[in-house]
């Protein structure tokens, strides 16, 4: 999960809390806190996905870059009203299978 947010995102550790297993990671003015799951247990989940902006401007160049890092591509590039306005935004999974919505900032639509 941290290679994931880390090295294909670009979040970065903000700090480790070994005793617990969390790892907090940056990602603009927020967190993101990864702790460890039940291996070995299905749960169901309680969030539909999370949303993160991305300092880009064509979903192209992104989507083809998550590819080529063999990032499952859930859904879009599509059109979406969310808490910046109507976007475009990528869907993908990360390797828990957490939807996670990459929403571009800069193309030309935000509010």
């Amino acid at each position: 999960m941290e290679r994931f947010y880390v090295d294909v995102l670009g979040l970065t550790v903000e700090r480790r809390l070994d005793a617990i297993g969390l790892v907090q990671l940056r990602c603009g003015r927020s967190l993101l806190d990864l702790v460890p799951g039940g291996q070995g247990t299905q749960t169901v989940p309680n969030v539909d996905h999370f949303c993160l902006g991305i300092d880009a401007s064509d979903v192209v160049l992104v989507q083809r870059y998550l590819e080529a890092q063999g990032v499952e591509i859930a859904g879009g590039p599509a059109r979406v009203y969310g808490a910046r306005g109507t976007g475009t935004s990528l869907y993908v999974r990360d390797p828990e299978h957490n939807t996670v919505e990459l929403k571009l900032l800069r193309d030309g639509s935000e509010a």
